[in-house]
């Protein structure tokens, strides 16, 4: 008699509350918009719960139902699709501008963020090819030189928006994807040195990135300019204490933090909640991690083991990334917090992604 199989509830536990916290961290954050008598203010919050929550719990039920080996029919042409729909924001009629930076597709008042489903088409993807080459992963002609160039494609876009910081996060994924696979330690540090030197050098030519390593190395450099959004995120963190001034009392939000739906979003939990409240954050993003580690090491098959791994440190790498820099650890990136912050393409994507996670969780 078969024993019938069930999804990881406590991994499915772990992201829903992240989401349900993400809900009322953003309708806090929302107020700002409000208090400026804004007729919208009120718009990018339900644009989120219903096309952001609404579609992305969709998508988890769908992708947490489809076997998850199909995958592996569809991803060269997912990769391909999403590359193109990412080079049309390049396009000056399509591409949409924010921040010094195009990574958006404006239809009306509606915006997606194609490189969102770049980074899951290519971790898809990804995890196929190594599946196929793991008996050969370790060869330079055959493994290393054909992995860079694939990564190489994906980065030389992101490098044209310009998007230093997914690059950043999807460099460490598919590294890490490329030891897990059997790729050799000497190779892979040659090519984690040689990215440092690339990023060191874009970051050079790239003023606004340059400003932010300036900020990240003297706390008083140009305070009321590119030093402004991590000086008002400290003061927001710091104004939280231990236990926070309680959901929707912090000042920040109100023109004093920039984007605070956005990347400073994890300010917000500090001040309204506290050490208390980013510590259960944090911890909610190691269980996440956790959590999908124990699931990618039960899976016997590769391709279901890789693509469970790309989706956890993808996303998990990303939180860290936006948490580190708010807190003044790293430089900023501009990359929000997932499940969290403002960004509908983001938030059903990443539910997507963890819909999978489920059902290889059901399979093993």
């Amino acid at each position: 008699m078969s024993v019938r199989k069930k999804y990881d509830v406590f991994f499915l536990s772990i992201v829903l509350i992240l989401l349900l916290s993400g809900f009322f961290i953003l309708s806090s954050a929302s107020l700002g918009l409000a208090a400026r008598a804004d007729r919208n203010s009120y718009f990018p919050l339900i644009k989120q719960l219903l096309l952001g929550g609404g579609v992305g719990i969709l998508l988890l039920c769908l992708t947490s139902r489809l076997y998850y080996k199909k995958w592996k029919k569809i991803s060269f042409f997912l990769f391909v699709f999403s590359f193109l729909l990412t080079i049309l924001v390049l396009e000056p009629h399509l591409g949409f501008e924010h921040g010094g930076a195009k990574r958006w597709l404006s239809f009306g008042s509606y915006t997606f963020q194609p490189s969102e489903l770049l980074k899951f088409s290519f971790i898809i993807y990804l995890s196929h090819w190594l599946s196929q080459k793991r008996h050969e992963i370790s060869s330079f002609k055959t493994g290393l030189l054909p992995f860079l160039v694939i990564v190489g494609f994906v980065g030389v876009l992101l490098i044209a928006q310009p998007d230093l910081g997914t690059f950043g996060v999807i460099s460490i994924t598919s590294i890490t994807l490329f030891l897990l696979a059997g790729g050799r330690f000497l190779q892979t540090g040659l090519v984690i040195l040689s990215g440092f030197i690339l990023l060191a050098t874009l970051i050079y030519f790239q003023p606004y990135q340059k400003e932010r390593i300036l900020v990240f190395f003297d706390n008083s450099y140009d305070l009321q300019g590119a030093g402004y959004q991590i000086k008002q995120a400290k003061i927001a963190l710091g104004s939280g204490g231990i236990f926070g001034q309680g959901l929707g009392k912090g000042l920040s939000k109100f023109n004093y933090l920039p984007e605070p739906m956005g990347d400073s979003i994890f300010a917000i939990v500090g001040e309204e909640f506290g050490f208390i409240g980013t510590t259960f954050i944090v911890i909610l993003f190691f269980l996440f991690l956790f959590k999908s580690i124990h699931i990618a090491l039960k899976t016997t098959d590769m391709f279901g083991r890789l693509l469970v791994s790309g989706i956890a440190i993808l996303i998990t790498v990303q939180s860290f990334v936006n948490m580190y820099a708010i807190v003044g650890l790293i430089p900023l990136t501009g990359l929000p917090l997932v499940f969290i912050s403002q960004g509908g393409s983001a938030l059903v994507l990443a539910l997507a992604g963890t819909g999978i996670i489920l059902n290889v969780s059901k399979k093993t």
